[in-house]
Parts: structure tokens; C-alpha cells; sequence
């Protein structure tokens, strides 16, 4: 219902009213699909990266060289693709993840100071990713050390996951729901 130019929506126990654009408070149904895909991609290629860290590569160092190279060629080739889909499905679920939750934290200075250095920390993971599992020469040093970098990237994505789950557990402040100029009150 709209009320001058205020919006007021009815839930249960809790009547809000917004100035300039509704709050909701259940997720839609593509805010839903939208995190289990950006928590499954983390999974899947965290999940993986911690593998080829600490259970793979220590394992496959025991091989003989020739052996071990045909076991990283055929490990890469078939990474690459979970590699490059993961780093798509990241970047669209997780801009669209920040862009849904950017009404309700409008002023939230910390939430936009962490969520902006968790994709700067997103971004160098995926870049050592594409680095370790690419072809191309300029990276061959990088490729060469591939047991210290993939340490560095579980260290990171490590980084990542905490930011991750503080700014999920923190919330909305309610300086930053004044802000937006959102009143709750409760009804009968």
C-alpha cells in the first residue's frame, strides 16, 4: 500500500515502511538460486584447491617425473573446466548477491569496506587459478612453484570465506536501516 509517498508493507508481526523503495524481507526465489550457486562454487573450487594442496601434489611428488607430468597434464586439463565455469559462476552470482544487498545497507561503510576487499581478494585468487592451470610462459615460474602458490591461494579464498561469513552473521546495523529511512512498527 503507498501512503503519500511513503510505501508501507504488512508482515505478521511487523508493519515497515520505506521512503524511497521496498525492503523486503523474505529472499526471491533468484536471491535464493543466487547463494546456493556462490556456496556451491566455493565448495567445489576451494574444495579442490585444498585437495590439490595438501593431498595431490604432496602425493604425486613421490611419482617419478615422467608420470607425475602426465598426472598434472590430465589433473589441469579436466580442472580447467570446473576452473573457468567456477570463475564465471562467481562473478555473476556474487555481483548479483552485492548489487541485491546494497539497499539494505546503505551507509554501512564496514559491509561495503569488506565485501569491495573480499572481490579484490576474489580477483588475485582467480588470476593465481588461471595462472596455475594456464599454458602461457609468462607464468611458467609461477606454474613451477604450483605447490606454494596453491597455498597461497587456499590462504586467500581462507580470508575470503571468513569475511564472507562475518559480513552473513553481522547483519543489517540499524544505523544503516535509518539511514535508508525505514521505520519498523509493531502492529497488533
Amino acid at each position: 500500500m503507498v501512503m503519500g509517498r511513503f510505501h508501507v508493507f504488512k508482515t505478521d508481526e511487523l508493519l515497515l515502511t520505506c521512503n524511497h523503495e521496498r525492503i523486503s524481507m523474505e529472499p526471491s526465489f533468484l536471491d535464493v538460486i543466487s547463494r546456493i550457486v556462490h556456496v556451491f562454487t566455493a565448495i567445489t573450487l576451494v574444495g579442490g584447491s585444498v585437495f590439490m594442496a595438501f593431498v595431490l601434489g604432496p602425493a604425486a611428488d613421490a611419482l617419478g617425473d615422467e608420470t607425475h607430468d602426465r598426472l598434472r597434464e590430465q589433473v589441469v586439463k579436466r580442472w580447467k573446466k570446473f576452473l573457468h565455469g567456477g570463475i564465471a559462476l562467481f562473478i555473476l552470482s556474487g555481483l548479483y548477491n552485492y548489487f541485491a544487498m546494497i539497499p539494505k545497507h546503505k551507509g554501512d561503510g564496514l559491509y561495503h569496506g569488506l565485501v569491495g576487499g573480499k572481490m579484490l581478494l576474489a580477483l588475485g585468487i582467480f588470476f593465481i587459478a588461471s595462472a596455475l592451470a594456464g599454458r602461457s610462459q609468462a607464468f611458467a615460474g609461477m606454474r613451477a612453484k604450483r605447490g606454494m602458490w596453491l597455498k597461497i591461494l587456499v590462504l586467500l579464498a581462507a580470508v575470503v570465506v571468513a569475511i564472507s561469513g562475518f559480513v552473513k552473521v553481522r547483519g543489517v546495523p540499524e544505523a544503516t536501516a535509518a539511514a535508508g529511512e525505514v521505520t519498523a512498527v509493531e502492529t497488533d
